[in-house]
């Protein structure tokens, strides 16, 4: 039998903070308080020549990041009167030392509500930039619906980078005429170079999914706007700019899925009892967008893909994850033998994926990771039991 797959929280990329990064900011948060109590305890059980000086003006500063303004204030403010209650208890107050202390002390705090606006500020900004960063994603790279074409899709956009929503890897799911065509690719380079790149070939791959008759007519569209997009480009992209990618065609009710392939990783495909195979293209081309180095017709693959079957497309931030040894992901080890079933089973398959990912590398990938994955659904006799002639 094959392994069931566990299914994982469903939506965007980036997943929660890892419980031990909670944990070391829960216990920094309480350090300031913890400094202030330890310092007037050993305070009062050493000998006055002893100081807890250093606790006290430690305390404001840890705060300053960490804390709220009014917080840190009041972190600040309690250490000045531990510091202040401290030599009147021992009546040293108005000694040159205790005064020096305190000036110190007070000085600190100062300072760490200063910091603290700073911080404050620069979250606000960053929290914008990254509102707009999602925003521009969600522009750039919408949601699928879950069920386009009586198909189930799910997708997913893992960042390399904590809190990054953007990059150079894409996909789009479109249903057309001549059935439901996929495109999941990865354009060289980063920034928005990558993204404008990014813009241009799903903004070319929907108009031509839905005019062009044949997958292959959809691949030299691409070509070609991405030969215009190279000729506005200065510097070295004018001359090197690529795309790698796979165009998927899954025509209505016919079983079968085309592919094209032009210098991306191989697709997936997952059937229903466990059975996997690498869909590798039949004859290698070079990536979008690299024309100019040579020219040959675009033939596509065709391939079975019967009903409870999965196909699942990414780019190499899966396949080139390495752990600490050096070791990649190998997403077909992976998975040969397990099953997703139901109507959830692509967003359980890339959840999967997505935690596994993240545990191989210890949660530090370095490339993207843009995830596609399409079931054709069983029959409703299969589904019931029955299986249909």
């Amino acid at each position: 039998m094959g392994q069931r797959g566990e299914s994982g929280g469903g939506g965007g990329g980036g997943g929660g903070r890892r419980p031990d990064v909670r944990h070391e900011r829960a216990l920094v948060r309480t350090l300031p308080l913890l400094l202030i109590v330890v310092g007037v305890v050993y305070d009062v059980t050493t000998p006055p020549e002893f100081t807890a000086s250093p606790l006290f003006t430690a305390a404001p500063l840890i705060a300053a990041p960490f804390y709220s303004l009014l917080s840190t204030a009041l972190i600040g403010t309690g250490s000045c009167a531990a510091v202040l209650a401290l030599h009147f208890k021992t009546d040293t107050s108005t000694d040159v030392e205790a005064v020096t202390e305190l000036i110190t002390v007070v000085t600190v705090a100062v300072l760490a509500v200063l910091i603290n606006r700073v911080v404050r500020r620069s979250d606000e900004q960053l929290a914008s930039a990254r509102s707009i960063s999602e925003a521009a994603q969600r522009a750039v790279l919408p949601q699928p619906d879950p069920r386009i074409g009586g198909l189930d899709i799910a997708a997913r956009y893992e960042a390399a980078e904590a809190d990054a929503f953007i990059g150079g890897d894409l996909y789009a799911v479109q249903e057309t005429p001549h059935g439901v065509r996929v495109i999941v690719g990865d354009v060289r380079g980063k920034g928005m170079g990558a993204v404008a790149a990014v813009a241009v070939v799903i903004g070319a791959f929907r108009e031509a999914a839905e005019q062009e008759a044949t997958l292959e007519a959809v691949a030299q569209r691409l070509e070609r706007a991405l030969a215009r997009e190279g000729t506005r480009r200065d510097g070295l992209d004018a001359f090197e700019g690529f795309t790698t990618a796979v165009l998927a065609e899954i025509p209505h009710g016919d079983g079968l899925v085309r592919l094209i392939n032009r210098g991306h990783p191989g697709p997936l495909l997952l059937r229903g009892d466990g059975r996997l195979c690498v869909l590798s293209a039949t004859e290698p081309a070079l990536p979008l967008g690299m024309g100019e180095l040579g020219a040959w017709p675009d033939r596509a693959d065709e391939t079975e893909f019967p009903p409870g079957a999965m196909l699942l497309l990414y780019t190499d931030g899966l396949s080139e994850a390495r752990d600490a040894r050096g070791e990649f992901y190998d997403p077909a080890a992976r998975l040969g033998g397990r099953i997703f079933p139901g109507p959830g089973g692509p967003d359980a398959l890339l959840s999967t994926l997505v935690e596994e990912v993240r545990r191989h590398t210890g949660g530090g990938g370095t490339d993207d990771m843009a995830l596609l994955a399409v079931r054709r659904p069983m029959s409703p006799a299969v589904t019931e039991g029955h299986p249909s002639a």
